[in-house]
C-alpha cells in the first residue's frame, strides 16, 4: 500500500485495508454522523481509516502516538477524543494518527469481537511501513487510548502478534506491538466491571463467557514483553471506575514493566484535553514529558 506524503498542517486519510476488511460481511449499515452532547461522534463505520497528522518541519525522526477516540464500541468521539488531541500532540512535535475503526456490530462482522483489534493492528503496522517517509521514529511508535478506545489500546498492548511475511500484503511483516501505551479513564477489566455493560454486551454480545471477559481484560494478559505505560483517571469516573486503571498499574508492575500512574479527585468521564477543568488539564504536558523520557527516546 502505497500513500502521498501528508504536507504540513494537512491531514492525509488513507483506507486501512485495499479491498474489503477483513472479517466484513455485507450489511445495509452506512457511516454517518451524530451528536452528543454537542459533540460530533461517528456511527457505523464500514470503512475504516487513519488521518495522519504530522508534525509542521521536524530536525529529525519524531514519535508517533496512534489515537483511538472512545464511545463504548457504539460509536467514535472522533473529534473530540481524536483530531482535537492530535492537534496538541503535533503542537509538540510529535506525530498523531487518528484511528477510525469499525465498530463490533453482529450484523456486519463475521466476529465482531475481533474487528477493532483487527483494524487497530492494521493501523500501528501502516504507521511502521510509512515510519521513513513519515519521519517518524520507528523505536517511539505508541497508542493513546480514551475510555472504550482505551481497552483497545490496552488489548493492543497485552495481545500485539509479530510480523508476518506475507508476500501479497507487506504491511502484515512489520509487527502490531506499540512501543509504548497511554490510557485515559480506560476499560481494562471485563470480569468485575459492572459500570461498563454496554460496552461489554457491544464488544462480546450476549454470550459472555468467563473465557472471553478474561480474554479481554488486559490486566490479566499482561507479559514482560508489554510496553511502558502511562495511566490517567478521575477518582469520580461515574462511567468507568478508576479500579480499572488500578487493576492494570498492579498488573504491569507484578510485570516489572515500567508504569505511571496520575489520578486527580475530579474530572469526571471523557474529559479528553480537560479544557477549562483545572489542572486536570496539564495532564497532556505530563504525557508529552513522559514520552520525552522513554528509554528509547534519543533524547531522553
Amino acid at each position: 500500500m502505497s500513500s502521498p506524503l501528508p504536507s504540513q498542517g494537512a491531514p492525509l486519510i488513507i483506507p486501512l485495508w485495499d479491498e474489503t476488511p477483513p472479517n466484513q460481511i455485507p450489511s445495509q449499515r452506512s457511516e454517518y454522523v451524530d451528536a452528543f452532547e454537542d459533540r460530533e461522534i461517528i456511527k457505523n463505520v464500514q470503512t475504516p481509516t487513519i488521518e495522519v497528522r504530522l508534525p509542521a518541519s521536524p530536525a529529525k525522526p519524531t514519535p508517533a502516538v496512534l489515537i483511538i477516540p472512545g464511545g463504548g464500541y457504539q460509536c467514535l468521539a472522533y473529534h473530540w477524543e481524536g483530531t482535537d488531541v492530535a492537534g496538541y500532540l503535533n503542537a509538540k512535535g510529535i506525530a498523531a494518527v487518528v484511528l477510525k475503526h469499525r465498530l463490533p456490530h453482529p450484523d456486519s462482522c463475521a466476529q465482531p469481537h475481533l474487528t477493532p483489534m483487527l483494524d487497530a493492528e492494521r493501523a500501528l503496522r501502516l504507521i511502521r511501513h510509512h515510519a521513513n517517509e513519515w519521519k517518524i521514529d520507528q523505536h517511539l511508535i505508541g497508542v493513546l487510548g480514551f475510555s472504550a478506545g482505551g481497552h483497545l489500546a490496552a488489548t493492543l498492548a497485552t495481545q500485539f502478534t509479530s510480523g508476518k511475511t506475507n508476500p501479497q500484503d507487506p504491511i502484515n511483516q512489520y509487527s502490531s506491538r506499540p512501543d509504548f501505551q497511554a490510557l485515559l479513564y480506560p476499560i481494562i477489566n471485563l470480569c468485575n466491571a459492572p459500570a461498563t455493560q454496554s460496552s461489554l454486551h457491544c464488544l462480546l454480545g450476549e454470550s459472555q463467557s468467563a473465557a472471553m471477559r478474561s480474554r479481554y481484560s488486559a490486566n490479566q494478559n499482561v507479559t514482560s514483553e508489554t510496553p511502558p505505560c502511562f495511566l490517567i483517571h478521575a477518582t469520580d469516573d461515574q462511567t468507568v471506575a478508576p479500579s480499572n486503571s488500578l487493576s492494570y498499574y498492579k498488573a504491569l508492575k507484578e510485570k516489572n514493566i515500567d508504569v505511571e500512574i496520575h489520578l486527580y479527585p475530579k474530572g469526571g468521564h471523557g474529559f479528553a484535553l480537560a479544557r477549562d477543568k483545572g489542572r486536570l488539564s496539564r495532564w497532556p504536558e505530563l504525557l508529552v514529558d513522559w514520552i520525552q523520557e522513554l528509554p528509547n527516546n534519543p533524547s531522553a
